[in-house]
């Protein structure tokens, strides 16, 4: 950038036919301007001007610089322009990561609004259960459920994060519903590998709000949830999942929630980006977007689920509002 504006001011040197003029167009002090010229000259190897007593002349070499040169300062002008005018627009290319099934189910059916809102925007989502590194993959936005690790990211939690335990009917029939924390080591348990996975351990919470670890076992695992989520619908077991992941499954009676006394502790859902400063006005539009929608959850809460009759699933019951 230093060579591009000592480029600029040997051009204003040339239009105006002095340093001393140009030196006062740019503000600058005639001492400084000339150390600048003379800088650029010594590192390009050339002299650029002839100094006589009443005017500069450009040498050749200056005469190619000036040609070459010009389209290239002015060029960077215009985009300075063009980057500070588009810093207060919604445009350009939005650059999202989230996990696979919340990103199909609750990210993806929001684009279409989003974009039709901000028709200068692009949005590339890619879905993913990986955790990628946000600055070195270049995502603008990532949405992740569940503890968050680096803190050197920003986060803003979008909603509660509430987990259920839960089996399909024809699982309960056969093996028992069990009564207690202690009766899931006799259970097949479904369970989640990788980075948030309770592998052999569940983390619950007993009804005087204490903590609680209980030792699980079971014939199927899978770092994937909605492999899960379909191997407990197939009655393979019970599993530990987030409500917004089951919440319909609860509804229409094909898993019921096991133990609601002693729910999984919540995590929260968020929205993660770089930095807090210079965010772009694509990511806060974003953002508040999604802040908005997930502000009443589309997935209700699990207090609202409430066990109807015998041989019925679980339903919702909306409170008042």
């Amino acid at each position: 950038m230093d060579r591009v504006g000592d480029i600029a001011l040997f051009l204003q040197v040339l239009e105006h036919g002095s340093i001393s003029a140009a030196a006062r167009h740019l503000d600058l002090s005639v001492a400084v301007a000339s150390q600048r010229l003379k800088r650029l000259e010594r590192e390009l190897g050339v002299r650029l001007l002839h100094r006589t007593t009443r005017r500069l002349h450009p040498t050749p070499e200056g005469l190619a610089l000036a040609r070459e040169g010009r389209p290239l300062v002015e060029e960077l002008a215009l985009l300075g322009d063009r980057l500070r005018q588009r810093g207060g627009e919604v445009a350009g290319t939005l650059r999202v990561t989230a996990p696979a099934s919340f990103g199909r189910q609750y990210i993806a059916p929001l684009m279409a609004g989003f974009l039709a809102r901000h028709p200068g925007l692009r949005v590339s989502l890619d879905l993913d259960d990986r955790v990628v590194d946000l600055i070195g993959a270049g995502y603008d936005l990532a949405i992740r459920i569940g503890r968050l690790d680096d803190s050197s990211l920003v986060s803003r939690q979008l909603a509660a994060n509430e987990r259920v335990l839960c089996a399909a009917p024809d699982y309960l029939r056969r093996r028992g519903e069990p009564a207690g924390p202690g009766e899931l080591a006799s259970h097949d348990c479904l369970l989640l590998t990788g980075r948030d996975g309770g592998r052999e351990v569940w983390r619950l919470t007993g009804p005087d709000g204490a903590p609680l670890e209980v030792r699980v076992r079971g014939r199927f695992e899978s770092n994937y949830g909605e492999v899960l989520r379909e191997a407990a619908l197939a009655g393979l077991g019970i599993a530990l999942h987030s409500l917004w992941h089951v919440h319909r499954d609860l509804e229409e009676g094909r898993l019921r929630v096991v133990l609601p006394g002693f729910p999984p502790p919540p995590s929260g859902i968020h929205a993660v980006m770089p930095g807090r400063t210079l965010v772009p006005p694509r990511v806060r539009a974003f953002i508040e977007h999604l802040a908005g929608h997930f502000a009443d959850p589309p997935w209700g809460r699990a207090a609202d689920l409430s066990r109807p009759g015998p041989g019925h699933g679980w339903g919702r019951l909306r409170a008042s509002r």
